[in-house]
């Protein structure tokens, strides 16, 4: 279990991780505006994060309401023709917020299985014209133009599903203990320990982005992969930058280091090691073969519709705009726990992800036309999703432009 023995209370643990999503994770400005995007059952997390965003001296702070049962009642009950149609509104407050130079945290929770017994064509549907509609403000988000952060709560669905065993006041609890674990937040001074541990990771970004590997190639398991990485990539890793040099660290937790494979030039197969919960669908036991940098081949034990969907909705999604390594020791991995939200399960293994690559992970992405951009390796697509791949037998070796490999991971550990 990924928990600690601290004397702190329930509520001052909910002040710190309230915190942290302000000053670490948004890392809002005085007088800036904040957009906190929630679903409703984890309002006091909400709720906090906005006083804390005036503590901050945030100018405005707002919150927009989410509600996992409307979602599912539209998804079981309306007519196949209708799920085309968008709350135009709910995309555009991020878009003003951010057009504002503003600030924007989701908090990011959800049934794991809420859509299952939903026709994954209604899924693909509504997912299409969605990522279609939010391009320009996703377009936002993958070139650094305002500060942003990811973070979770507990709901009681997810929180069963984690902890099936469990009453359901148990396992609320249960999982705030998780993730307040994951997150630092049952520690003192817990700012202080990202700021830290973001310098860390900044180590070994720098250090990767030095090498400038040709290609990384992933053995262990069912897995041989090799990853052309594009060319002039940088690597990310714990906080970022906005244009104007405000810090922000978009997720809360993270042990990722992560760069832009090249469109081009991937090959072989890869198999999960751990389920991807997408859009309240669970993916489990995927398998993928790479041609030239192009899925040509993909199946799942569970969810395989949703996949195909997924890879299918545009040519961007039959690409990696993604690569990322963790170490299989860090604290979610250790914790045993699978938490089937792609915030924590991302930071428990290496992982992959189709679709759009971050422009600010090759030097210059960000001013580059599309055609610059892909003439450098980067990806584009109207989606971005990632699953998982790593584990205790993962070795990972750097190609270097010459031919020559060196270990980066023995055994899912890092040796570089």
């Amino acid at each position: 279990m990924l928990t600690r023995m601290t004397n702190l209370t329930f509520d001052q643990k909910l002040a710190n991780y309230a915190d942290l999503a302000v000053r670490v994770g948004a890392g809002l400005q005085p007088g800036q505006r904040l957009l906190v995007q929630s679903p409703v059952e984890t309002a006091p997390l909400a709720r906090a994060i906005v006083r804390k965003a005036y503590e901050a001296g945030a100018s405005f702070a707002d919150v927009r309401w989410d509600d996992d049962d409307v979602v599912l009642a539209r998804f079981s009950g309306a007519p196949d023709s209708t799920f085309e149609q968008l709350s135009q509104w709910r995309v555009d407050a991020e878009l003003e917020v951010a057009k504002a130079g503003g600030a924007v945290i989701s908090i990011r929770a959800t049934d794991p299985n809420l859509l299952a017994t939903v026709p994954p064509e209604r899924v693909a549907t509504y997912q299409r014209a969605l990522s279609t509609y939010r391009k320009p403000y996703t377009s936002m988000v993958m070139t650094n133009q305002l500060n942003w952060n990811l973070v979770s709560a507990p709901i009681p669905a997810w929180a069963a599903r984690m902890f099936p065993g469990s009453s359901p006041e148990d396992a609320v609890r249960q999982q705030w203990d998780a993730i307040f674990a994951a997150t630092r937040a049952d520690q003192e001074n817990p700012v202080e320990l990202w700021r830290a541990h973001n310098a860390s990771l900044r180590q070994r970004k720098e250090l990767l982005t030095q090498k400038q590997y040709r290609a990384l190639h992933f053995s262990g398991g069912d897995t041989d992969l090799t990853v052309g990485l594009a060319d002039d990539h940088v690597w990310g890793g714990g906080s970022s930058l906005t244009p104007g040099g405000i810090e922000f660290t978009a997720n809360i937790p993270t042990e990722e280091v992560w760069t832009a494979p090249h469109r081009e030039r991937v090959d072989g197969v890869v198999v999960s090691t751990k389920p991807l919960s997408y859009s309240g669908v669970l993916i489990d036991g995927i398998r993928i073969r790479f041609e030239g940098g192009r899925v040509v081949e993909a199946t799942a034990e569970s969810g395989q519709d949703v996949l195909c969907s997924l890879i299918d909705t545009d040519e961007g999604s039959h690409r990696l705009g993604e690569v990322a390594l963790v170490p299989h020791s860090s604290p979610i991995s250790r914790s045993g726990l699978f938490f089937y939200n792609t915030l924590y399960d991302e930071n428990a293994a290496s992982h992959i992800a189709i679709g759009s690559a971050y422009r600010f992970n090759v030097q210059g992405g960000e001013g580059m036309t599309t055609e610059q951009f892909a003439a450098k390796g980067g990806n584009e697509s109207l989606t971005h999703v990632d699953w998982m791949i790593g584990s205790a037998e993962m070795n990972v070796d750097g190609i270097t432009q010459d031919g020559r490999r060196e270990a980066v991971m023995r055994a899912g550990e890092f040796v570089l």
